[in-house]
């Protein structure tokens, strides 16, 4: 690869120790700017198993700043992300949603006390970080657009990016398929070349989810019961180890030739509410409310809105109407299987990521 050695601005780079933020400090080097890092560990580990341990990843990222000879710097938000994130998805939990922690961690974490420290205290003038997206400047203002590797695009994970934050920051890795870095990864001899991606919610790590959050929230067994005749089928031992339209895990499947799938959670009966087979009528709704949308760029007022939306990561984008108000109610062209509340709805137009809310309800068929 050849690059045109540009005006050397210092760029801090979010550091993980995986394979994408280690090409990602490469790429910068090589155009020329100043390049130091900075590892975060976000998450203290409570055990001696080799579950979510920042131990590797930092000893990852140590090695890959040495090959590069650039600084690192490390730096503990772990209070920070125990208040501001792992708190909130404990709540929400208990309200019987189903929250997405790495969507707050961005929005808290990366997008915010990762700028401020970069730009603050190490007098940064950019920073990067390894996610699939791109950055565009139409006039003043700044998009938000999909990575081009639809497999990796991330933008559902940075709707929240204001105009202020994304001004600040660079995404080098949006124009480049994930098996290109890989093979960077390996023409550059990197250690971590072959690292697996993380996968799931990174404090919870290779653990059994249940496992986990027991140690966090009383099981409250209840009720697991039929929607078409109201009959007990069994019993759960808390509505938030479930979400919309599992199927796996229930304890029920083996007793029926069609397995079972999660429709609601009634959190004032202590409900879990199944079905018998993928029915369209109680899974698929045909649309949804969000209270607050949150814009990367719009700033006019609309009370109408066409756009694209998804309700989960990597889910197909569906066509939409959105009628902005007090409650903003989008209706799909298409139903959506499984919409969940406490889940993110993020909104396209083509391949520009406009923003998005967290669903509070979703509209049945």
């Amino acid at each position: 690869m050849k690059f045109k050695i540009i005006k050397k601005y210092k760029i801090i780079v979010a550091l993980s120790g995986g394979v994408d933020s280690s090409v990602t400090a490469w790429i910068l080097q090589k155009l020329g700017f100043n390049v130091e890092c900075v590892f975060m560990k976000n998450w203290e580990d409570d055990d001696k198993k080799k579950y979510c341990n920042s131990k590797i990843d930092y000893l990852d990222a140590v090695d890959i700043c040495k090959t590069l000879k650039i600084k690192l710097y490390k730096i503990n938000f772990s209070y920070e992300y125990w208040k501001k994130v792992f708190k909130i998805f404990i709540k929400k939990l208990k309200q019987a949603q189903t929250p997405n922690p790495d969507i707050l961690c961005n929005k808290e974490i990366k997008l915010n006390l990762f700028l401020k420290f970069s730009i603050k205290i190490l007098k940064a003038d950019f920073v990067a970080t390894g996610h699939y997206v791109i950055k565009k400047r139409k006039k003043n203002i700044f998009l938000l657009l999909k990575g081009i590797d639809n497999k990796k695009d991330q933008s559902y994970f940075l709707y929240r990016i204001t105009q202020k934050q994304i001004k600040k920051f660079i995404f080098p890795l949006g124009n480049f398929y994930k098996k290109q870095i890989r093979k960077i990864a390996i023409n550059i001899k990197f250690k971590n070349a072959q690292k697996k991606d993380s996968t799931g919610i990174c404090f919870i790590g290779k653990r059994k989810y249940k496992n986990f959050i027991q140690k966090y929230i009383k099981n409250t067994p209840g009720n697991i019961i039929d929607i078409k005749n109201n009959k007990i089928l069994g019993k759960h031992k808390g509505l938030f180890y479930y979400t919309i339209g599992q199927r796996k895990n229930l304890n029920i499947q083996k007793y029926n030739t069609k397995p079972y799938y999660v429709v609601k959670k009634k959190k004032k009966n202590n409900e879990l509410i199944v079905v018998k087979g993928r029915n369209k009528k109680y899974l698929y709704s045909k649309g949804l409310y969000i209270k607050k949308i949150y814009f990367i760029h719009i700033k006019k007022k609309y009370k109408i809105l066409f756009c694209k939306i998804k309700t989960r990561y990597q889910q197909k984008e569906i066509q939409c109407k959105i009628i902005l108000g007090k409650k903003n109610k989008i209706l799909f062209k298409k139903n959506i299987f499984a919409v969940s509340p406490g889940q993110s709805a993020v909104l396209y137009k083509k391949n520009i990521c406009l923003g998005g809310g967290i669903i509070i309800k979703n509209i049945p068929k």
